[in-house]
């Protein structure tokens, strides 16, 4: 294969540091650190706009895993991204391709929103092959990618002290941030954005909460599917770059405002007496299955951060999918956890938010395939002094398992048997007074019998997933049609009632 990647560039470059991971800027320019096992060479590429085609193109040193530089006399709003050269042999789980520019798996900002493109150059493989991902893509896409962005943390938290409300006495309201605030009658002057989120504050407070549970705020992509429909990946559970905040939910034009709007956000809401937790997806990316985009991770090395499996003859080609959704994180591999917890520990110190609410946590609870509480994953976190006061929630169960109760001691779990039974007992259906006299009283055959408290429990009727608190009393059946996939997506188990007519009344 033709060789397209040469080193070139006319700037002082030295070894630099193999840590932090990512693009650290300091006084005389930029460390910049990345992860790869497997890679034969890892390049950056720096840019001048999102549009254009890179100035430079540095091949990175290597200490043992981690592939890192120094680039004197550049610093904040740089735009980089990098590509790594390597085997490309999916049968054995290498994913290479130095034609695919990639995400920095710590770029704490991008460019723009990143949507699929019907081209196809999103894809490590060619589409049009019949052996589909065995085929490698020699196309470029440089201009279908947005571009990383070196960050500079500081800001003007205007000595916002974070509310520190206990557990026990959170009242939790699940709010995403664009839905919110994009319809007219909001009123608001920035609709769909962070700073519309500080506008609805005086509403927020009305309510009585005194907490919101964002949901997914990480940057995230639109998958063709849905861009073929008409659709867009609206709840936003398809992460991408675990460290940069949703750009389109930013007010701004110029690339990496979405971080201080998101931090603006933040500080205002704590000023109200406002808790901020986080809806997290880390339990898989949005590079989907073999047949997925190669975007980031599976570019950079892709049996580090995925769980493959696969036939005799092609022992790692497919990925195991417990998350429903193509892939699933390698929770085992110790250099995956340190991003997830270096992820965390990121918006909790930098970007202050209050705690997190693990989507399909028991991924991250993996040991040998299986949930383990002690898992490392949690030993990890257990070392890390940020994250010693933020509050963990865990969804207790994925696709290949359900462990409510058996979360760790400190961990609150969303309890979907306290969700079912009050809707099942408001339902009139008879037999559930005592299961509701159990929801009612802390769920103690739960939690008390392994020694954990009320608050480990937090209880809700409705959330994002299934019916919204109207549609249990409008609908007896789900009716998903206008999502294009037949109604065949989301659950059939909503234990709703229509109260005698089905739908608007």
């Amino acid at each position: 294969m033709k060789q397209t990647l040469h080193h070139h560039t006319q700037r002082k470059i030295s070894s630099g540091r193999a840590v932090p991971l990512g693009a650290t800027p300091m006084p005389s320019g930029v460390n910049f650190a990345v992860f790869s096992a497997h890679a034969d060479e890892v390049f950056l590429l720096l840019f001048d706009s999102d549009a254009a085609a890179p100035t430079d193109c540095i091949k990175l040193f290597r200490a043992k895993d981690i592939w890192h530089v120094f680039v004197h006399s550049i610093g904040p709003g740089q735009l980089y991204a990098y590509k790594a050269r390597g085997r490309y042999a999916p049968a054995k789980g290498m994913r290479f391709n130095e034609h695919k520019l990639l995400i920095d798996p710590y770029a704490k900002a991008l460019t723009r929103k990143y949507r699929n493109d019907p081209s196809g150059r999103l894809y490590g493989y060619n589409p049009q092959s019949p052996k589909k991902d065995l085929v490698m893509d020699t196309r470029e896409n440089m201009c279908k990618v947005p571009k990383c962005i070196v960050v500079d943390d500081a800001f003007d938290w205007q000595n916002e002290k974070q509310p520190a409300i206990p557990m026990e006495k959170l009242i939790i309201y699940e709010v995403h941030v664009k839905g919110l605030t994009q319809h007219r009658s909001s009123g608001v002057k920035n609709p769909g954005t962070y700073l519309g989120l500080v506008e609805k504050i005086p509403y927020l407070k009305s309510l009585g909460i005194n907490c919101v549970e964002l949901l997914p705020v990480q940057e995230f992509f639109i998958r063709q599917a849905l861009i073929d429909n008409g659709l867009s990946e609206y709840w936003g559970y398809n992460t991408l770059a675990f460290f940069a905040p949703e750009s389109s939910y930013a007010s701004g034009c110029y690339p990496g405002c979405q971080i201080n709007e998101f931090k603006t956000m933040v500080r205002q809401l704590h000023k109200a007496g406002i808790e901020v937790i986080l809806d997290v997806v880390y339990n898989h990316t949005a590079e989907g299955n073999e047949l997925g985009p190669t975007l980031s991770f599976k570019g950079l090395d892709n049996t580090a951060y995925y769980a493959l499996r696969g036939t005799h003859l092609e022992r790692y080609r497919s990925y195991v999918n417990h998350s429903g959704c193509g892939n699933t994180i390698n929770a085992e591999n110790p250099m995956v956890v340190k991003m997830v917890v270096d992820s965390l520990r990121y918006w909790a110190q930098i970007m202050h938010v209050d705690g997190f609410r693990f989507d399909l946590a028991p991924v991250l609870f993996r040991r040998k395939g299986v949930f383990h509480p002690n898992a490392a994953f949690y030993r990890l976190l257990l070392r890390e002094p940020v994250l010693k006061h933020v509050k963990f929630i865990a969804e207790p169960w994925d696709m290949s398992t359900y462990q409510l109760g058996k979360f760790p001691r400190g961990w609150s779990e969303w309890n979907g048997k306290f969700r079912d039974t009050l809707r099942h007992f408001v339902k009139g259906e008879p037999g559930w007074i005592r299961e509701t006299a159990r929801r009612m009283t802390a769920s103690a055959d739960i939690y008390a019998r392994v020694k954990r408290m009320p608050f480990n429990s937090v209880n809700f009727i409705t959330c994002h997933d299934g019916f919204t608190l109207y549609d249990l009393f409008a609908y007896n059946t789900k009716h998903n049609e206008l999502n294009a996939e037949n109604n065949k997506d989301g659950s059939n188990d909503n234990h709703s009632w229509n109260c005698g007519t089905e739908g608007e009344t």
